[in-house]
This record gives structure tokens, sequence and C-alpha cells, in this order.
């Protein structure tokens, strides 16, 4: 495991690359960023701005988006994995933030994972990227990147976000999924890690750097 001072030489080196790391999903209001993390889930965000460009021109609050209805809604996404299930949570998450919240995003972890297709990873990706708040979403890039190079050992990612929260330094959480993110898709791949490219080549702990 790594030192408390690699640690945060690592995220400094991160900050000094990138100061403000943003998703990249394209939003334009709080709503809007719910539907497009909704819709990355085992998509590109990539290719989820794709579909959002076009939905979004006019179908980007609640109310509109049950106008539109699931099955118009589908003709939209329908180029995303899993748009079935997809669209049947949108109508329904965007109904609920209707009734129950006003048409409004809730600000906290236990609401937002009321709303259908919202899983707590997506749940910590908005209370970070609308609401400013610490909170480390973990997806698969996360997950890998920081057992693989040796932030943690953990099994899964509650497991892993609960141990990046206790390591991770105040000042550096509210971009340190973002840095952990970027880091995993262009840097820290899966499969062929650009290893002769990392900026943390000499801190990491993975054993089969290429």
């Amino acid at each position: 495991m790594l030192s408390k001072k690699q640690l945060i030489e690592i995220f400094t080196r991160f900050e000094v690359a990138k100061e403000t790391p943003l998703i990249e999903l394209n939003y334009t209001s709080p709503y809007t960023l719910l539907i497009a993390v909704v819709l990355s889930a085992q998509s590109t965000d990539k290719t989820v701005n794709k579909v959002t460009l076009k939905l979004f021109e006019k179908n980007n609050t609640p109310e509109r988006i049950l106008e539109l209805g699931e099955e118009n809604l589908k003709n939209f996404i329908k180029s995303i994995g899993l748009y079935n299930s997809k669209a049947r949570n949108i109508i329904k998450l965007s109904r609920m933030l209707i009734e129950k919240f006003s048409s409004t995003v809730p600000d906290n972890l236990k609401d937002l994972q009321l709303l259908p297709g919202v899983g707590r990873k997506s749940a910590n990706v908005i209370l970070n990227s609308i609401f400013g708040k610490h909170t480390i979403a973990v997806d698969t890039h996360v997950f890998r990147v920081s057992n693989r190079i040796g932030l943690c050992k953990t099994k899964n990612p509650l497991e892993t976000e609960l141990a990046l929260e206790k390591i991770i330094p105040d000042n550096f959480k509210k971009y340190a999924h973002h840095w952990l993110v970027l880091h995993g898709r262009y840097i820290c791949k899966a499969r062929k890690p650009l290893c002769s490219k990392c900026i943390i080549n000499d801190i990491c702990t993975y054993e089969n750097k290429t």
C-alpha cells in the first residue's frame, strides 16, 4: 500500500495536470445531468452526448419528458445499450421528481437513490458535480485504478468508496473521482495501460507495468 506522502504526491500531480476536471457528460441543468448519468450506465459518455444533444433540445425538464412519452423517448436513445429499461426508468424518475420533489433534483444520497435507475455511484456523481459535495463516485475506472496503483485493496465499489474517503485528504476530495476516472479512461486502461505516458508511473505499485 502507498504511504501518505506517496498518496499526496499522486493527487498533487493529478491536480497540476488538470486543476479542475469536469464530468465529460454534457448537461445544462441538474435534471439533464441526472438523465445523462442514467443513460451512461454501461455506455460511453461520447455515445450519450450524441443522444442527449438532440434529446435535450426540447425535452429538458421532467414535465417535457413525460409529455414525450416512453416510446418516443426510446426513439431518441435506441443507440444506447439497455435503452428499453433506461427509457422506462427515466419516465418513472421524472414522474417521481414531479410528484415527490416538486420537479427538483434531490441534494442528498438517500432521496437520489429512491429514483428509478439511480444507484449509489450515480447519486454520488450528481452530489459532486451539481451540489459540490466531496463524494467519491466509484465506477469501473475508479475501482480498477484505485486497486491497480495501490490506493486500496478492495473487492467491490462500496469498499473502494469507503476506503478512498478515509485516505484521500480533504483538499483533494472534490475532484478525486474525476481524476481517477480520467486516468483510467485515457492512461490506466483496463487491457493495455499506457504506463510510459503515466505521470505517476514511479509511484504506482502495479506489478505488470508496460
